[in-house]
């Protein structure tokens, strides 16, 4: 384990701003866990962007699930990243990803498979969710409702003081710790 403060980046975009919430929680998380946490919106990539994602010791990938996939924007990212991707830059690198739907269900898987491919091709190593909540543990009610092992999927809310429902809050704060322990083990 390093002694060094690890970096965790949140590479989002976010559309209505559930996604940028949930990087928020999650950043949270990070931070509580004694990490750094920086939030890159991906729709607005400068070169300092580029070079903090290419210093950080995490990247979680997040997106909204729009029409069964990533929304464009997170795309477009991807499409641009094919430098670093040629050059291996963020190979070894520990990866991870989130991502809100209208929905319970609502295909985040599909986005979630979409951003574990895209974390492989970089060569990257996925990092996936850990909680367990209710029914399972009935302590844990409102603990990933959705079910998600592959990364963190949060259901929206119509509330926009809220974005996200307090349970899916507090599993991406979990979510946000367990990336910067295993950041700071392997990172």
């Amino acid at each position: 384990m390093s002694g060094a403060v690890q970096t965790v980046a949140l590479a989002y975009c976010s559309g209505a701003g559930h996604t940028r919430r949930l990087a928020e929680h999650i950043a949270t998380g990070v931070e509580a866990a004694g990490a750094r946490a920086v939030l890159v919106d991906v729709t607005a990539m400068t070169a300092a962007d580029w070079a903090t994602l290419a210093a950080a010791h995490a990247i979680l990938f997040g997106a909204p699930t729009y029409m069964g996939s990533a929304a464009a924007g997170f795309k477009t990212f991807m499409d641009a990243s094919s430098d670093i991707w040629a050059g291996q830059i963020w190979a070894n690198k520990l990866a991870g990803g989130f991502s809100v739907g209208t929905f319970p269900s609502g295909d985040k898987l599909s986005t979630l498979v979409q951003l574990t491919v895209f974390a492989a091709q970089h060569g990257m190593l996925w990092v996936g969710q850990q909680e367990i909540g209710a029914p399972v543990d009935a302590g844990k009610p409102d603990i990933n409702q959705s079910g998600t092992w592959l990364g963190l999927g949060a259901t929206s809310v119509r509330d926009k003081s809220l974005m996200i429902s307090s349970g899916d809050a507090e599993t991406a704060r979990r979510f946000g710790t367990r990336m910067a322990a295993a950041a700071q083990r392997w990172g």
